[in-house]
């Protein structure tokens, strides 16, 4: 007789009882035994299905009807679920009983909401966000950090402790260039604004593009003497204010303390605009979380000798790469100049985090063009072993890729200019949008949210606006490109985030007007409600499955089918209007568990929840 015990997670309790039922029938290890446990199609008939019987049955010359049917002659579940059946070929069918799933929502009605946390010790960094110094935030970043933030909140709600990693853009020539177009104009550091750094980054830009092919057209187009002196000239002006600027680059990185405050305004100006957007996007980055190449100036060496040292890396035409053997591509670490590049400062990222953060999983939300970077990334910290933490664990390196945002015409987005569409354009927008929604819904008299200040409106306005924008982004499968749509984004209706928003505040305006008992016996009976909590009790599976895969529209499918299962019971089983005092309490009680859930996994995902809408 195979028994199991309580557990949220019934799909995988099912599947142990009835492996070792399999085994038993069939005399094999339970661990050789997949008994492909499916949620029932039709759940007026099953809760659940078992279909290993089809696979398992013609492996071991039996007939999967017969071979279903010992086996449900041998498993017990006692009262966990009913007596199983055996359907068509050999399918078997489990009904859990409803005096389970009243017991296993009453164990998850605590503040961990039947959530298992990880013991891990071990630390997770993820590499998000990506701030370039002297440029403003625009679209492309939404997606680093947005993903990455909500990547993050999965970890710490198990447990894990996370440390985000913004890799700021900070060092090097193209922000010395930028420095040295401040200071040759004149610009007033101690007043420097976002401006101001747009107009010197786009100068220093165009200084540094190579003139010298324009020269070679020029010429091979017989352009005339005059235009061939200007393209002379410009190239001399750009060679003088590269030179300035690795002059300038030299001092730097040499300590000089003026230059060093000077490139630290340039920080400030852009972090303080940078600040600004995280907060209204309701992300948690702060200033602890910048570390840039500039953190890692001085490790760059450090790294190139260790591959050599190691043999591990060899020169070429006076460059160090370090070679594959299943690719021709090698991996450039230091030029020939004796310069680095961004592989030699992501190995020494690489590096600090498992070995002085000590995480086994370093996470990469970087968009789906740098597939080939992080491959050889990956594969050369293997070949030296930086993929190990300290004490010997493995540290799972992983690229998290995400698509594009496009725009209706199905291109990236930009704005009607052409120009790159600002990440801080783009919140305001939607911000505006879900606050003229909500003041358009609290002039009804009936809406909760009538007669609230402006103040109060306009902040739930940023929760549902925000809101939207983080959900429509979360909901794709990351790695496509989706369309900027925010009529959809913002729609109150469908699979939207202001959807799920606005089914939660009514939940709590439900709870409001009754009664709510916190120890209020639970009477799990009716379909709506066993459909209800059979949902509630996949919390702790989803976010689990949605942590190991790195992939957030997993959660957000499941709040949106559960929020739909609400409707249901709410539509199908009445709360405040029951007769039954009990039935009123315990459909109360079972709605407070939804509400708190919703607000948890929404919380996950860093969209907040009004409690009114």
């Amino acid at each position: 007789m195979v028994r199991i015990y309580m557990s949220t997670n019934i799909q995988q309790q099912i599947g142990e009882s009835l492996k070792e039922a399999f085994g038993a029938v069939l005399g094999l290890s339970p661990s050789e035994i997949d008994p492909v446990i499916r949620h029932a199609q039709n759940a007026d008939i099953a809760d659940f299905q078992a279909n290993g019987a089809m696979a398992l049955g013609k492996r071991h010359g039996q007939s999967p009807r017969e071979l279903a049917e010992k086996v449900v002659g041998v498993v017990d579940f006692g009262t966990f679920a009913d007596v199983p059946e055996v359907a068509g070929p050999g399918f078997i069918n489990i009904r859990i009983s409803d005096g389970t799933i009243t017991s296993l929502v009453e164990e998850m009605d605590t503040d961990a909401l039947g959530v298992a946390l990880d013991d891990n010790p071990h630390a997770v960094a993820i590499d998000l966000c990506g701030v370039n110094v002297a440029k403003q935030l625009h679209v492309g970043h939404l997606r680093a950090t947005i993903i990455g933030d909500s990547i993050a909140r999965m970890y710490e709600r198990v447990g894990r402790k996370v440390f985000r990693e913004n890799h700021l853009g900070d060092w090097g020539l193209p922000i010395a260039m930028v420095l040295e177009q401040l200071l040759s104009s004149g610009v007033n550091l101690d007043t420097l604004s976002l401006e101001d750094l747009n107009s010197a980054y786009k100068n220093a830009q165009l200084v540094a593009k190579d003139e010298l092919r324009g020269e070679k057209t020029a010429k091979a187009m017989q352009a005339g003497p005059h235009r061939l002196i200007e393209i002379e000239e410009q190239n001399t002006g750009a060679i003088a204010a590269q030179t300035a600027a690795k002059k300038l680059l030299n001092a730097l990185q040499q300590g000089d303390e003026s230059l060093l405050k000077d490139w630290q305004k340039l920080i400030d100006c852009t972090m303080k605009s940078v600040y600004e957007s995280l907060d209204l996007l309701h992300v948690n980055i702060g200033p602890e979380n910048n570390r840039g190449e500039s953190f890692y100036c001085d490790r760059l060496g450090g790294v190139v000798d260790s591959f050599i040292e190691r043999g591990l890396a060899e020169e070429d035409g006076g460059a160090i790469v370090v070679r594959f053997k299943n690719r021709e591509r090698p991996m450039l670490i230091r030029k020939s100049d004796g310069g680095f590049l961004y592989a030699t400062t992501d190995l020494a990222a690489i590096k600090f985090r498992t070995q002085e953060l000590r995480a086994d999983r370093v996470v990469y939300v970087v968009d789906a063009r740098q597939r080939d970077h992080f491959k050889d990334l990956f594969d050369a910290a293997g070949l030296i072993g930086w993929d190990k933490t300290p004490d010997g664990a493995t540290s799972d390196l992983v690229h998290v890729p995400f698509g594009s945002v496009l725009g209706a015409d199905k291109s990236p987005l930009k704005t009607r200019s052409g120009s790159s569409v600002t990440l801080s354009s783009l919140l305001h927008e939607a911000v505006e949008r879900g606050t003229c929604e909500v003041i358009r819904r609290s002039k009804d008299p009936k809406s909760p949210t009538h007669g609230m200040d402006e103040d109060e409106l306009r902040t739930i306005g940023r929760q549902i606006g925000i809101g939207a924008i983080k959900y429509a982004d979360l909901s794709n499968d990351l790695v496509r490109d989706y369309v900027f749509d925010m009529d959809r984004m913002v729609a109150f209706e469908g699979n939207t985030g202001p959807y799920i928003q606005y089914a939660c505040a009514r939940i709590s305006s439900l709870i409001r007007g009754g009664d709510l008992q916190k120890d209020a016996p639970l009477q799990i009976v009716e379909a709506q409600e066993r459909a209800l909590a059979l949902k509630l009790l996949q919390y702790n599976t989803v976010l689990h499955d949605a942590i190991a895969h790195l992939e957030p529209h997993r959660l957000c499918t499941w709040l949106h089918e559960l929020t739909e299962a609400f409707s249901a019971f709410y539509q199908s089983c009445p709360v405040l209007k029951s007769e039954d005092g009990g039935t009123k309490r315990s459909r109360l009680r079972l709605a407070d568990i939804t509400r708190r859930v919703i607000i948890d996994g929404l919380g996950v995902l860093g969209i907040e929840c009004p409690d009114k809408m």
